[in-house]
């Protein structure tokens, strides 16, 4: 397979999912955001999920002052803002269009209508009665995409591509999501088990659609801060945790490998943070420090990520 066509099929799956977990955060913002938070200041969830999106610079240097407004604008519509759900959405469908003969038309078709419709959303028009639905028809549409490629893909490289591209993603987002968590969004002055905390825990379950499984997972009604990083990090079954994610990644990396009978640097990255996830318990993630195992984690996620392009010449 031609790099540029590799390289079209891994980001049209990472901006797929990258609009679909933009939705998710903005959620988290929007639930977090309408919570009374006595002695802080209003506009500190909104910094921070710009923060947590990667795009607090970006929102900076065009000059404009904070507000929820601004943050929700540059987070869905802006398209100076490559991460913005819009220019995702318009950046996936562009990536796909180039390798139309690599997908099937049912994909084609599920990514061309988000698009298309997408287009048609004016910013002005996005009243805060409108942003959840808006948000739910943003992750649905992802979510129909992905189903479209699981159901009619061949399974071969250009397959393994496109799944190291979405759990290359969602790994980054939810790490970043646990990392705001412990990091940036919990008040200096706000005791860890306490009401905001475990208001905080819980919607986070919910972006990711974890709320329910958790409870399952641990049969316990009580949000413990331990259960749930460990839930997101080294559950395997959990499908947005990191252990999942890097599960998919390294068996794609093992089948592109058997396609061209050949180990590259990429491989070994994957096998590394791997080991590093089902190695770990999660005592060890926190007496080495949460935000410290996190930022680590990021890195290498972005290293392979940089790794694969220079292995199967993404050009």
């Amino acid at each position: 397979m031609l790099g540029r066509t590799a390289a079209s099929l891994f980001w049209t799956l990472r901006y797929n999912e990258r609009a679909e977990n933009m939705a998710r955060l903005l959620e988290v913002a929007y639930r977090i955001a309408m919570t009374p938070r006595f002695g802080s200041d209003a506009m500190d969830d909104w910094r921070s999920t710009l923060v947590s999106a990667g795009c607090l610079d970006a929102f900076e240097a065009k000059g404009g002052e904070l507000s929820q407004r601004a943050a929700i604008n540059f987070l869905l519509f802006d398209r100076d803002n490559p991460s913005s759900v819009r220019t995702c959405v318009e950046l996936a469908r562009n990536n796909a269009r180039s390798v139309r003969t690599a997908i099937t038309s049912e994909m084609w078709e599920s990514i061309n209508t988000t698009y298309i419709e997408m287009m048609e959303v004016k910013p002005q028009h996005m009243t805060d009665d409108k942003l959840p639905g808006f948000l739910s028809w943003v992750k649905q549409r992802a979510m129909l995409f992905r189903g479209a490629l699981l159901g009619t893909l061949m399974r071969n490289e250009g397959y393994y591509f496109s799944q190291l591209g979405t759990f290359v993603e969602r790994a980054d987002n939810t790490a970043r999501i646990l990392d705001v968590k412990y990091w940036i969004l919990l008040p200096d002055n706000e005791v860890i088990g306490g009401s905001l905390d475990t208001y905080q825990w819980s919607t986070i379950l919910r972006s990711v659609s974890a709320n329910r499984s958790y409870r399952h997972a641990y049969r316990d009604s009580s949000l413990k801060a331990f259960n749930v990083a460990e839930f997101l990090i080294l559950r395997k079954e959990m499908p947005r945790s990191l252990a999942y994610c890097y599960d998919w990644i390294e068996e794609s990396m093992e089948d592109l490998t058997d396609v061209y009978r050949e180990r590259l640097p990429s491989y070994d990255m994957a096998v590394a943070t791997h080991k590093l996830l089902t190695d770990r318990k999660m005592s060890e993630v926190f007496q080495y420090g949460l935000h410290e195992f996190l930022s680590d984690f990021i890195s290498r996620n972005n290293g392979l990520s940089l790794q694969l392009s220079a292995d199967y010449n993404f050009a």
